[in-house]
């Protein structure tokens, strides 16, 4: 039986591997394969000459060896000369051998092409007219090419990759722009190890099985981590923190470590974790790995962990401990230093069981003072469909969606509800629009008065959406009503409005047609209902009050009563 030898996985130089195929399509070498395999997938890491009998001490691996044949005694083609000579070429690890026509040989020795394809190692004529210096000129020409190449398919991705994090929906557009570079799948794993969310075509069962238990590598020890999966005893893994990431991720929490392993089908996979502690985890699978695809997944990486983690000042032990009183019943104002020194703003969603993508709405505060803001995502552009509507296909916020949207607020006191986020930010941080948000913002409030801060924001969330602005503040300089003594105000409001009393959807569906001048189609859409809905709520409130709502007094007078009821 006809002996078969493998060529070993050695490590290479970290250059740029430059395709063999490529170097033989140069005319101007005139290079010819005569022997060994025409894989299009052979590549080589530099050119190399030598006269030695035995080069094994002068490689590094991955060269294209150069000889011109002077170490070959005149009897070598009835021994194992060549036999021996190619195995060690292949044992350090070489690419391919290339043989140079005269002055030492007028032909390729027939014994050294018969030992290059027992060995499957690529043997390459050089004609006379080509030096040897001309081939490596031409492969470090390719090189150099090769790493231009790269470096603009590694700058294009990371500006892909940084504009897909500033959407309103950053982790699936990060791993869908992130699938699309590296030409395979993409996943984010939870601490507890589920799929949080996923891009790229997924691979077959046993890939996605051995990419989840190398997750496992990369995680946190205290954080949770899914159990191995069964069958999966043939995935080797290997595990390695990088010398350095990527430019701009600096910070302890900021660099990724990774784990790369090789499963049964030849997929090639990699984990990275996203900071330290939190237990999220990249993954990625694909077919194939280029040089670049290490520093494009590490900057995927970086922009998750900063999407997923915590943006405040305040240890998340002194957020916890706050959340913890106030749900023993401890006031607001008596938590509210373990937020942070400083103002309080408060900013909320509009509540919409109706929408198909849910109102935002951030919060910030100050010790004395706060107002609330309200975000509603995508609804401000022109001609988008309303939330609810048909057509509107955006989907509600994860609770990943709803931290980047705190992120970008700068606070991670974040609630994100089913169809609402809300966030409590400091007060000295301006609320500015969000692509893809439309928000509204409260009046300052003090800690005591988050709740109607809340409300505010809520309204003033429904405004926005009605007249299809990205930010609408509630509140302005005092009025009339503010002249008034609060308690006889209230009373007033409250005999007014009784006839209303047991009927929420009436009070609600009044104080928005009023606050949108008498207009039926705004507020149809800030409440999500349908327009005859908002006609048939008006004339059954005007039936109860026995108000003529056409009367701009009564309108005034039912106005103030409503504000004093917030």
């Amino acid at each position: 039986m006809e002996e078969t030898h493998i060529m070993p996985e050695l490590p290479v130089p970290p250059t740029p591997p430059v395709p063999l195929a490529a170097l033989l399509a140069r005319e101007d070498l005139a290079l010819r394969r005569i022997a060994g395999p025409s894989d299009p997938g052979i590549v080589i890491h530099s050119a190399h000459t030598s006269e030695m009998a035995d080069p094994y001490p002068y490689l590094l691996g991955g060269e294209l060896l150069l000889t011109a044949g002077v170490h070959i005694p005149d009897a070598a083609g009835s021994g194992s000369y060549f036999d021996d000579y190619v195995g060690r070429i292949v044992a350090a690890g070489g690419a391919a051998l290339g043989f140079g026509v005269a002055p030492v040989h007028d032909t390729v020795p027939r014994a050294l092409v018969a030992a290059c394809a027992a060995y499957e190692l690529p043997l390459v004529e050089v004609p006379p007219q080509t030096p040897f210096a001309a081939v490596a000129r031409a492969v470090w020409q390719l090189m150099a090419q090769a790493r231009l190449a790269e470096l603009r398919r590694v700058t294009e991705a990371q500006q892909s990759l940084a504009a897909a994090a500033s959407r309103p929906d950053p982790v699936p557009s990060v791993l869908h722009r992130l699938s699309r570079r590296l030409d395979g799948w993409a996943v984010l794993y939870g601490p507890e190890g589920t799929e949080i969310a996923s891009a790229g075509p997924r691979p077959a069962a046993p890939v996605a099985h051995a990419l989840a238990s190398l997750t496992t590598v990369v995680r946190p020890a205290d954080a949770q981590a899914p159990p191995v999966p069964p069958g999966q005893a043939g995935a080797q893994g290997v595990a390695s923190a990088p010398s350095g990431g990527p430019a701009g991720s600096g910070g302890p929490g900021a660099r990724p470590a990774s784990a790369t392993d090789t499963a049964a089908d030849g997929s090639r996979l990699a984990a990275y974790a996203l900071g330290a502690g939190r237990g999220f985890v990249l993954g990625v699978a694909g077919g194939r790995r280029e040089p670049g695809d290490h520093t494009i997944a590490s900057v995927a990486a970086v922009l998750l962990a900063l999407l997923t983690g915590e943006h405040q000042s305040a240890t998340g032990a002194a957020r916890v401990s706050a959340l913890v009183r106030v749900l023993l019943g401890a006031a607001p104002a008596d938590v509210a230093p373990l937020l942070g020194a400083g103002p309080w703003l408060v900013v909320h969603g509009h509540p919409n069981a109706r929408a198909t993508r849910p109102a935002a709405t951030a919060r910030t505060g100050r010790q004395a003072t706060g107002r609330q803001a309200t975000a509603d995502p995508d609804t401000a552009r022109p001609g988008a469909p309303r939330p609810g509507a048909p057509g509107s296909d955006a989907p509600l916020p994860d609770p990943v969606a709803a931290a980047a949207l705190g992120a970008a607020l700068g606070s991670a006191l974040v609630d994100g509800g089913p169809d609402v986020v809300r966030v409590l930010v400091p007060g000295d941080r301006e609320i500015v629009p969000q692509d893809g948000w439309t928000l509204g913002v409260s009046s300052p409030a003090a800690p005591d008065g988050w709740r109607d801060a809340d409300a505010q924001a809520a309204r003033a969330l429904a405004r926005a959406r009605a007249t299809r602005v990205p930010l609408v503040g509630h509140g302005g300089p005092a009025g009339f009503a503010d002249l008034v003594e609060t308690g006889a105000a209230r009373a007033h409001a409250r005999a007014l409005l009784a006839p209303l009393a047991g009927s929420p959807a009436l009070t609600e569906t009044l104080r928005a047609w009023l606050s949108l001048h008498g207009s039926w189609d705004r507020t149809a859409v800030a409440l999500a209902v349908h327009r005859n809905t908002v006609r048939q709520r008006v004339a059954r409130s005007a039936a109860l009050l026995g108000a003529d709502l056409d009367d701009p007094d009564v309108r005034m007078e039912l106005w103030f009563a409503l504000r004093q009821g917030e």
